[in-house]
């Protein structure tokens, strides 16, 4: 789809982005991509995620797309060092730590993600540039990941393990979570009750308020196409699109190699 704006995540979370981007730019036309044949990002070197970075913004030109949205904390955390002039690349984290700075009132935010994500502390980095008296707790949750990817946002397991990781940022009084991977927004419901009267930043919704302003959006009639391509069409990535975005509103999943 000429013209379309290009979506990639190492999976299935990305998705949370992609139904935003939808909603706020309901005049353009989309191509997602989840590597699925190569998740986890996060538990992988910077490197190893550099490289995924490049090839899947590589790939996604052959698409013609106008620009491209890494909905991938943890590839975003290494965009920082890539310079891609050709076509606008936006990443998730400085939307989100913005919406965190506008959000907090005791100055104090915690930021959760994978092990990659935070180990880079790139939205340390990011809150700090925007505002030096900000106070940053971060929480690296690696298992998030895996249970969204099984289904699990409900359960009794998730609740027990949203609770391992989250109950020490309740004795820093943060007013802020950044929810630092593109899957976490799925598990709000179990981090609530952890944390009840934190508020929690979905970097989704910031960066749709972003592309918008980019790509002005006019009342004239369009139908909107959304592409969905995978690297590993597994049962998992199929139902999740299905939830996520809605049978009626994409072209058939395809399988691609990168």
């Amino acid at each position: 789809m000429s013209g379309a704006i290009g979506v990639f995540d190492s999976g299935l979370g990305g998705l949370t982005v992609l139904k935003s981007l939808m909603s706020a730019l309901p005049n353009e036309d989309f191509v997602y991509l989840g590597d699925t044949a190569r998740l986890p990002y996060g538990a992988k070197s910077p490197q190893t995620i550099q490289l995924y970075l490049k090839q899947n913004i590589e790939f996604l030109k052959n698409y013609n797309v106008k620009a491209i949205v890494v909905a991938c904390n943890s590839a975003s955390s290494v965009l920082k060092q890539e310079s891609f002039t050709e076509l606008p690349v936006w990443g998730v984290i400085e939307p989100g730590a913005m919406a965190a700075l506008r959000a907090t009132k005791n100055k104090k935010v915690a930021v959760i993600g994978t092990r990659a994500t935070i180990s880079q502390a790139s939205y340390v980095e990011a809150l700090q540039r925007l505002d030096k008296n900000i106070e940053v707790f971060q929480q690296a949750c690696p298992l998030f990941v895996p249970i969204v990817e099984e289904g699990l946002y409900d359960d009794p397991l998730t609740n027990l393990i949203v609770y391992r990781y989250l109950n020490p940022l309740r004795t820093v009084d943060v007013d802020t979570l950044i929810l630092g991977c593109t899957h976490y927004p799925l598990l709000k419901t179990p981090i609530k009750k952890v944390l009840p009267f934190v508020e929690l930043i979905d970097s989704s919704k910031v960066i749709a308020e972003q592309l918008k302003a980019h790509f002005p959006q006019t009342e004239m009639e369009h139908t909107q196409k959304v592409e969905i391509l995978c690297t590993d069409n597994t049962a998992q990535f199929q139902a999740m699109v299905n939830l996520v975005i809605g049978g009626d509103n994409f072209m058939a999943i395809q399988k691609v190699d990168i």
